[in-house]
């Protein structure tokens, strides 16, 4: 059959996905609680997925999972298991599942160990996936810290929220959305046999929080925001925010692309900034015929 991709999720991630591979001329479909009228890309209202599993080729997971497990295998797992075209199954996880490495390398081959109640949860969820690996070819994309345009440190500064923690030696691995997109639908586009494949989604270069904080400050031609020692910034941190700093890891990803045959768009943060800065100032450059204002 026809290759033929479902997307469940319109979040930030499933969006990027959808458009790269509609881009690349591959029939895809997206399934969401609340389809936005907003968004020009073939949507269908989560109720109506089972009719689309029958036929996808294609299936990728954005969906974050809750105490019950993946929410997609909860309400649709026996239709899955009965995709009569299914090939390729898709679940976009998380580094989280490795819990804290006190600063040390993670690689494709490592062990999880996840430590924190976010962790645990992805990695419950990648087990469920794993399980579909006896008769689909199933990749497992742990996803290092998302950012892009809209969800940037960019966006920190100018809103005011921007903060330069001083935390030395506490990295950070990252990946630009659309390497996102281009990871997710190089791997769409292989054949591949049955069986479980891990993917590292993280660009060649963790770093410190506070040095990106500066990147984007430098390239805006703004002051920086004061450094804040770890003891004085925690106090008023989210748990959400508190546990991401209390794990610490670099992620590597050379093997991961060597699979794919992809290398990353934005290797590191400052690729990416430059781009997003560049992608910021072509959307709201003059068009041809408006007058620009002194």
């Amino acid at each position: 059959m026809a290759m033929r991709v479902l997307i469940f999720g319109l979040g930030y991630s499933g969006t990027a996905i959808a458009g790269e591979a509609i881009a690349l001329g591959i029939p895809t479909v997206i399934a969401t609680r609340q389809p936005a009228p907003s968004i020009a890309l073939p949507c269908i209202p989560l109720a109506e997925a089972e009719r689309e599993i029958a036929t996808a080729t294609h299936i990728v997971l954005t969906a974050a999972p809750g105490p019950d497990g993946d929410p997609i295998l909860k309400a649709f797992a026996p239709a899955i298991a009965a995709a009569p075209f299914l090939r390729w199954i898709g679940y976009l996880s998380s580094t989280a599942v490795y819990g804290d490495r006190s600063g040390a390398w993670v690689d494709e081959t490592t062990a999880p160990t996840p430590t924190s109640p976010r962790g645990k949860l992805r990695r419950h969820a990648e087990a469920e996936w794993e399980a579909f690996a006896d008769r689909r070819a199933v990749d497992i994309f742990r996803l290092a810290g998302i950012y892009g345009p809209g969800r940037s440190a960019f966006d920190a500064l100018r809103s005011g929220t921007a903060r330069r923690i001083d935390k030395p030696g506490h990295a950070f691995s990252r990946i630009h959305r659309d390497d996102i997109a281009g990871a997710v639908c190089a791997a769409i586009r292989q054949d591949r046999p049955p069986g479980l494949r891990i993917l590292h989604l993280a660009d060649d270069q963790p770093a410190e929080s506070a040095a990106v904080t500066a990147e984007a400050a430098r390239l805006l031609g703004v002051t920086p925001p004061p450094l804040l020692s770890w003891a004085e910034a925690e106090p008023g941190m989210s748990a959400m925010a508190r546990s991401f700093w209390v794990e610490n890891r670099r992620t590597a990803s050379q093997t991961t692309q060597a699979a794919l045959a992809y290398r990353w768009r934005y290797p590191n943060f400052r690729a990416g900034l430059e781009a997003i800065l560049a992608e910021e100032r072509a959307n709201t450059a003059p068009q041809q015929g408006d007058v620009a204002l002194p």
